[in-house]
């Protein structure tokens, strides 16, 4: 898996969304813009890695694979073999699940490769959905249903990613004019997304649970170590925070089934204690990584690196207006994943000669200008995903800029959305509208979505909501086709004036990494409408 764990603009783009309408670059760091089309090129390096990131974990399952089959090699039992082949196809249809969706067509390569080759054949996108799929149904009666070991693939996460497989043919059969085909497509997704939710042994956390869930966060507003002893917390002066059931699923300790979260499909395992002997990626460097910099852009009022700051955040990626604000506008403000429990706006001033000292500090104030452009871009809200009241390991000497939970890559949210979107194309909107208000529900929202409302920009807002900092983004942008990501990048991107100056072409793909088509000369690879020349 390629996720946050990396410090890299590749990774920033695929899991850190980078250069889409939710996340971009701050002022001060523009040389990591995703979003400048007058230097993005087929050349860019996000371009290639991530394609060549997947093609590597292509090839070690066509290894294991094809390693299965040696006669030399002894299983315990056909379960065994019949697990370990499962396992291998998963992580090949996954695979080929992100480049179509990410690239469109892609080869498909099935055996292992002993001698160089230069003409591997491009298939269409619906031809890399349609083996994806195939992959995935196959394996179905050989993954369990639960798993003892933690971190496991179970059939769950191959039943959810059929959901969203068969809802991305659908987009591209319907948009290839095969409307009869993606309708059928659209009810497979349907079918897949109803034995996940409604026949499985999966659930929606509807109260609270977990290793904190008789606690509230808590805050002190301080500067140092020293300072948490000698000053006050948010709850003594009159400004408590109260926990919710969104809020518990991001503590250390409550991400996997196995723990008692109904909701969790599959989840990358962050281990402190590995990290320490022997594993120094075992990490998730979110608040280093995303967190503010109160310290530069309003350190007249908030200052320092302490937990009330959200830890030691550099300001790599930051959220854009649409993230932060413009998404929980008017009636969807009444929203638990709009809290101050999960979505921090609230933060005392912690220097002593601020005015705002121990009070609320208002986002209008000196520091905190809009116009200011340096300051507007380096403090914004914290999210309980990216952050945490209780860091882990800093009597080892640990920073507050690194998290040590376990990494959703799967969970039953996400399920209700893609169901929801494939209703909603299929006719349903009734049924989609339901499906959102499922999430709405739970997040206790005073405003319910209706039949009417619904559209592609509210499954996208809803997806911001319910997903922000976790959803591969570009996936859903690109596997959507049409208008849909450049439209919403010229609208909602930080620096959408200078996006919209550079972005002077239609794209609904990612390029095909030039170096891939240079290499490939026995049998030319067309590039991706829009990229052609750039």
């Amino acid at each position: 898996m390629m996720c946050m764990v990396e410090e890299n603009a590749t990774s920033f783009a695929f899991r850190g969304a980078n250069g889409t309408d939710m996340f971009d670059a701050p002022s001060f760091r523009l040389a990591n813009r995703f979003n400048d089309y007058g230097v993005i090129t087929t050349s860019n390096d996000v371009f290639y890695v991530n394609y060549s990131h997947w093609y590597q974990l292509i090839a070690k399952a066509n290894l294991a694979l094809y390693a299965a089959e040696l006669p030399q090699i002894v299983w315990a039992s056909g379960n065994d073999k019949a697990y370990v082949i499962a396992q291998a196809k998963f992580f090949r249809a996954y695979c080929y699940r992100n480049l179509c969706e990410l690239y469109g067509g892609v080869p498909i390569v099935k055996e292992i490769t002993s001698t160089a080759r230069y003409d591997f054949v491009r298939a269409t996108r619906a031809e890399t959905y349609q083996f994806a799929i195939d992959e995935m149904e196959n394996i179905l009666p050989n993954l369990p249903e639960t798993s003892s070991q933690i971190g496991r693939i179970v059939r769950g996460a191959a039943q959810h990613n059929l959901c969203q497989l068969h809802l991305a043919l659908g987009i591209t059969l319907q948009q290839d004019g095969k409307e009869s085909e993606a309708k059928q497509a659209y009810a497979k997704s349907i079918v897949y997304g109803d034995d996940l939710i409604d026949k499985s042994v999966y659930g929606l956390m509807s109260e609270r649970f977990g290793s904190r869930k008789n606690e509230n966060p808590e805050f002190y507003f301080a500067q140092s170590e020293k300072d948490q002893i000698e000053q006050h917390l948010y709850s003594e002066v009159g400004h408590p925070i109260e926990g919710n059931v969104i809020w518990d699923m991001f503590q250390e300790g409550n991400q996997n089934y196995q723990e008692g979260n109904k909701e969790a499909i599959w989840v990358a395992q962050i281990d402190y204690q590995a990290n320490k002997v022997e594993d120094g990626a075992s990490k998730l460097q979110y608040s280093r990584i995303y967190g503010p910099v109160f310290r530069d852009g309003g350190r007249a009022h908030l200052a320092g690196m302490m937990e009330d700051a959200g830890g030691r955040g550099i300001s790599q990626i930051i959220p854009t207006r649409y993230t932060r604000d413009i998404i929980y506008e008017g009636k969807f403000a009444d929203d638990l994943r709009n809290s101050n429990a999960v979505w921090r706006r609230l933060f005392l001033g912690n220097v002593a000669s601020s005015p705002y000292y121990g009070k609320p500090v208002p986002w209008d104030a000196t520091g905190f200008d809009e116009k200011v452009l340096l300051t507007f871009s380096t403090c914004f809200p914290v999210s309980c995903k990216i952050a945490t009241d209780k860091y882990t390991g800093l009597e080892d000497g640990q920073n507050r800029g690194n998290l040590f939970r376990d990494e959703y890559i799967i969970r039953l949210a996400e399920t209700v959305l893609l169901r929801a979107e494939a209703k909603w194309r299929n006719g349903d909107s009734n049924g989609a509208a339901s499906d959102i208000n499922l999430l709405r529900n739970r997040a206790k929202c005073a405003h319910l979505v209706a039949a009417g409302d619904v559209n592609v920009d509210l499954i996208l807002d809803e997806r911001a909501r319910e997903l922000v900092y976790e959803e591969c983004r570009w996936n859903t942008l690109l596997r959507m086709g049409g208008k849909v990501a450049v439209e919403r990048i010229k609208k909602y991107a930080y620096w959408n004036s200078e996006v919209n100056a550079s972005l002077n072409f239609e794209f609904n793909l990612w390029p095909i990494p030039q170096v891939v088509r240079d290499t490939n000369k026995d049998a030319p690879i067309a590039q991706n409408p829009g990229w052609e020349n750039r």
